[in-house]
C-alpha cells in the first residue's frame, strides 16, 4: 500500500471512529499514578508504583536494567494495561479511554519508521493520524537539519538522521506530555545540545517532560525531579537537589550509586 493510500485509510478510520464518552474531571497534577501493578507471567515488573508528573518540569526516570522503566512508559502511553492501580491525566481517570494519548509526544530509543517511506511521508502520516487542525511545532525541523533529507527514504538514512527525524516527530504536535527514551542516543554533540535546549524551552512553556536515560551526566543538566525505580518499586521520588543533599554527593551518578546500596535507606526523605 502506498503512503497516499495509507493516509486515506487513516482519515476514513478517524471519521468512522466511535465517539469517546466524556469523562468526569477532578483536580490533579498533569499525570498521577497510584498503586500501579503489572506482572508478566510470574514476574512482577511494577509493584505498587506511585508517581506524579508535574507540568513545567523535567522528570528523570532512572533505574538498572529490568527495573520497570520501559513497562512504566508503556503504561503511560496506553500500550500496556496495568493489572491494578489507577492513572489520571490532567485530572481525568484514563481507565478504558484513549483520548489523552493525543496530548502525548513519544520519542522511542529506536523509532521503527516504514523503511520505504520518505521522511516527509512519515510526518504526513503522523499529521493525518493526529488530524489536520492539530497545532504543530516545526522548529526542530530546521534546527536539526532534518529538512535537508526529508525527501530521502528512511532506509537510506544514517542512525543519527533517523534519531533527528524521531525527535522532530515527538515535538511536532506541541504535546502536553513528552516521553523521551534515550533521546540523545546516536546524536552528535551539536544535535544533542540543540535537543537539550529544546527540552528546556518546552519545559519553560509548561510541558511535562519525562526522560529515561543511562547518561546520568546529561540528566543532571536538565532534570528537575528524579524517580529511581528498582525491582518495580519507586525507591526515590523527589527534587534532584534534595537527592544530592540527602546522599551527600555532588553528582547524579554518585547519588544513584548510593541508592543502589542496600545498606543506605533514604525512603524517608522522599517528597
Amino acid at each position: 500500500m502506498t503512503p497516499a493510500l495509507v493516509r486515506r485509510a487513516v482519515r476514513e478510520a478517524c471519521v468512522t471512529a466511535t465517539p469517546i464518552t466524556p469523562l468526569l474531571r477532578v483536580a490533579s497534577p498533569l499525570v498521577t499514578v497510584r498503586g500501579l501493578m503489572k506482572s508478566f507471567g510470574h514476574r512482577r515488573v511494577l509493584d505498587g508504583v506511585d508517581l506524579d508528573i508535574t507540568r513545567g518540569a523535567v522528570t528523570a526516570i532512572i533505574g538498572p536494567n529490568g527495573a520497570g522503566k520501559t513497562t512504566l512508559n508503556k503504561v503511560l502511553l496506553g500500550l500496556v494495561h496495568a493489572d491494578a492501580g489507577r492513572m489520571a491525566f490532567d485530572g481525568v481517570e484514563v481507565a478504558g479511554q484513549i483520548a489523552y494519548r493525543a496530548r502525548i509526544g513519544y520519542m522511542p530509543q529506536a523509532a521503527r519508521f516504514p523503511e520505504r517511506y520518505t521522511g516527509q511521508d512519515v510526518l504526513d502520516l503522523l499529521r493525518d493520524l493526529r488530524g489536520e487542525t492539530t497545532p504543530r511545532d516545526v522548529t526542530l525541523l530546521t534546527a536539526l537539519g532534518v529538512d535537508a533529507f526529508l525527501g530521502q527514504p528512511v532506509r537510506t538514512l544514517s542512525g543519527g538522521q533517523r534519531q533527528r527525524l524521531n525527535a522532530v516527530a515527538a515535538f511536532l504536535f506541541a504535546p502536553d506530555l513528552l516521553l523521551l527514551d534515550e533521546p540523545t542516543a546516536g546524536l552528535d554533540p551539536i544535535a544533542s545540545g540543540i535537543l537539550k535546549e529544546k527540552i528546556r524551552r518546552v519545559r519553560h512553556d509548561g510541558c511535562a517532560v519525562v526522560i529515561t536515560s543511562h547518561i546520568l551526566s546529561e540528566l543532571q543538566e536538565i532534570s528537575d525531579t528524579v524517580v529511581f525505580l528498582h525491582e518495580g518499586r519507586v525507591r526515590w521520588s523527589g527534587p534532584l537537589a534534595q537527592l544530592l543533599e540527602t546522599t551527600h554527593v555532588d553528582s547524579l551518578e554518585r547519588a544513584i550509586a548510593c541508592l543502589m546500596q542496600p545498606a543506605i535507606d533514604v525512603a524517608g526523605a522522599r517528597s
